[in-house]
């Protein structure tokens, strides 16, 4: 299982500080687009970061949200999604063709993506702006993982994009394999319980909810937020724990 964290969230005068640290610890960089944070010089800075480093990059679009950080859900129709989605992707695309890095996959962010795990109709119009964005190396969709993978691969199928699958070390789950909304208390896990749900995950493939129900969740990558305190001291860990397992 593959590590990955939202960066490049920094925007003008206002700063994320913890690219730098964390960039040399994950394995899959998700890079603000300018729609909920990141301007033009912080998405160049991220993307030749994650290049010097070897990270892998995703876009990782938003509802455009800047004051509220793209953790509000705003009603659009979806001509106007997809427009947005395949806006951001494509500012960060030729951001990484100026510093000869590659982006292979979109992530979406905050309310989006929690909106687009929800409702089925927002999802299709993520999937059909990933599927229409870029023509020469198609782009894979990241996802949650739920215990129900199978019907959004299957309508991801009808798009043409392979999907991957993450699960969340710093978030809790609710009973149905969804992630517990921010504004409810426990929402955002402290680091060591972020740890425990982080060996869980690696070692069982499974995580527990907030009724202590086992959730079994089939995913390729895990996500620390990074906004999350302690975040850089997370992903430190978890990647021990990746290195002490396939040892």
């Amino acid at each position: 299982m593959k590590l990955n964290c939202d960066l490049g969230e920094s925007f003008g005068a206002w700063t994320m500080p913890v690219d730098d640290e964390i960039m040399s610890i994950i394995d899959q960089a998700n890079v603000a687009c300018g729609f909920h944070a990141g301007d033009p010089l912080v998405m160049k800075q991220a993307l030749t970061l994650a290049k010097q480093h070897g990270v892998e990059i995703g876009a990782h679009p938003s509802y455009p949200d800047l004051q509220g950080f793209g953790r509000r859900s705003l009603a659009m129709a979806s001509d106007e999604l997809v427009a947005c989605v395949q806006y951001q992707v494509s500012a960060l695309l030729g951001m990484a063709e100026v510093v000869g890095a590659q982006v292979t996959y979109v992530k979406p962010h905050g309310a989006l993506y929690n909106d687009m795990m929800q409702n089925t109709s927002i999802l299709r119009s993520v999937m059909e702006a990933v599927s229409g964005v870029s023509k020469n190396v198609p782009l894979a969709l990241m996802i949650q993982a739920t215990p129900d993978n199978f019907s959004r691969q299957t309508v991801a199928d009808e798009f043409g994009i392979r999907l991957r699958f993450e699960a969340f070390a710093d978030r809790q789950y609710t009973d149905d394999g969804f992630l517990k909304s921010r504004q409810l208390p426990g929402a955002v896990l402290s680091e060591q319980e972020a740890l425990n749900q982080a060996k869980q995950l690696l070692s069982e493939g499974r995580v527990t909810s907030v009724s202590n129900r086992s959730l079994l969740l089939n995913a390729d990558s895990l996500c620390v937020h990074g906004d999350t305190p302690g975040a850089v001291a997370i992903a430190r860990q978890i990647k021990a724990l990746q290195v002490k397992q396939s040892g």
